[in-house]
């Protein structure tokens, strides 16, 4: 079954009671059970509930796994995640990472003596000479967020195999339409679907997909256990996104080549990341796992201060700005002060995320109302 298909169809068929085409919204807490034990699989809706059992079967089909969890955000995907460790363990990360997802490695799971070595992985050997009898999990985002690095997902997988390490991959940034990390060698992909899943900007949700049965189990139980599990009416408001995700991301990198190839020649712009670029690091790379490269684009200003930065930053009419991304709409970040702002300044700097950077999303808008935009606000 091709994307398209599988986005529209995977996880779900007509409801069996009234026939109705889109799944049903199961807003119910319990179920009756004919006698003790006896409930069809459902008993209690913070462990299952039908319409998100009917999300879990997309997800998974939409990455090519067998199984999937859905979390009420990305960070309590992320948190399932780390309660597989130990105190004791070692985490292998990149140093350009989400700033919730380096708050809860430095401020939450650290303290439960939990080490993590935030690495420029755009070097795949760097993993063997990090891991160790105590390395247990590789955690990696690409393209990375917000600098777009890229990382080489089958070089890391092999090396993770070779020494009995979990290999997580969050796949935010790309979707599942542009790449499928599981394929390429990863034992479990994260998603915020908050982001391109969900698509407009109107829920909060994350999920992990795999294949390990095992390892499935190990995390259903966190999930049930701990409850970080999304109600009836956001797994709806998922399937419904997910059904044109593979049509608004056509969009979204066809806009985001032509926002990105303006913004190079600017002469307000000193530096732009966006990987469809030949002179952007590991591009070869990106080209060779991904299947499209995109709609986010970070830039830095040139001789820009703060406050020139966040001048320029209040002064979009189509571009929003606002936390997240990947939604219809085309959204503006600052990230040393919006998502990345937990994270020092002396650290954020080394890789890059500096007061002058801006993160762009571009949405699905016409393409001349967003270069328009662009010009009078950097004017």
């Amino acid at each position: 079954m091709k994307f398209g298909t599988k986005a529209i169809h995977a996880g779900q068929e007509p409801d069996p009671s009234t026939g109705a085409v889109m799944t049903p919204i199961y807003q119910t807490s319990t179920y009756a059970q004919k006698a003790p034990g006896d409930n069809q699989g459902y008993e209690y809706s913070r462990g299952t509930n039908p319409t998100r059992s009917a999300l879990e079967g997309c997800l998974a089909a939409l990455e090519n796994a067998k199984f999937a969890l859905a979390f009420s955000s990305g960070m309590g995907a992320t948190d399932a995640v780390m309660k597989l460790l130990q105190p004791g363990d070692e985490v292998i990360t990149g140093n350009d990472l989400y700033g919730g997802s380096y708050r809860i490695f430095t401020k939450i799971f650290a303290n439960y003596g939990i080490k993590f070595h935030f690495l420029d992985l755009s070097d795949p050997e760097i993993v063997a000479q990090y891991t160790n009898e105590n390395t247990k999990l590789v955690w990696v985002e690409t393209p990375t967020n917000p600098t777009m690095q890229i990382v080489d997902i089958e070089a890391i997988g092999k090396i993770t195999r070779a020494n009995n390490l979990t290999f997580v991959v969050d796949n935010t940034f790309a979707s599942p339409y542009l790449q499928n990390p599981i394929d390429l060698g990863a034992d479990i992909v994260m998603h915020s679907v908050t982001k391109y899943i969900g698509g407009h900007s109107d829920l909060v949700m994350g999920a992990l997909m795999l294949n390990d049965e095992e390892l499935y189990k190990r995390l259903w139980f966190i999930y049930n256990a701990c409850g970080a599990t999304p109600g009836p009416m956001d797994s709806f408001l998922a399937l419904r996104g997910i059904k044109t995700l593979h049509l608004r991301m056509k969009a979204h990198c066809e806009n985001g080549k032509q926002v990105a190839e303006f913004l190079k020649t600017h002469p307000k712009v000193d530096k732009i990341y966006w990987p469809g670029f030949t002179d952007h690091p590991n591009h070869e790379v990106a080209k060779k796992q991904m299947r499209g490269f995109g709609g986010m684009i970070s830039i830095t200003l040139k001789d820009a201060d703060l406050a020139e930065t966040f001048r320029i930053a209040s002064n979009f009419k189509v571009f929003t700005l606002a936390e997240s991304l990947g939604g219809v709409e085309s959204l503006l970040n600052h990230p040393a002060t919006m998502t990345h702002g937990s994270i020092p300044k002396e650290v954020r700097e080394k890789v890059g995320v500096v007061d002058s950077l801006l993160r762009l999303s571009v949405g699905v808008e016409d393409i001349e109302d967003l270069l328009e935009d662009l010009k009078n606000a950097l004017a």
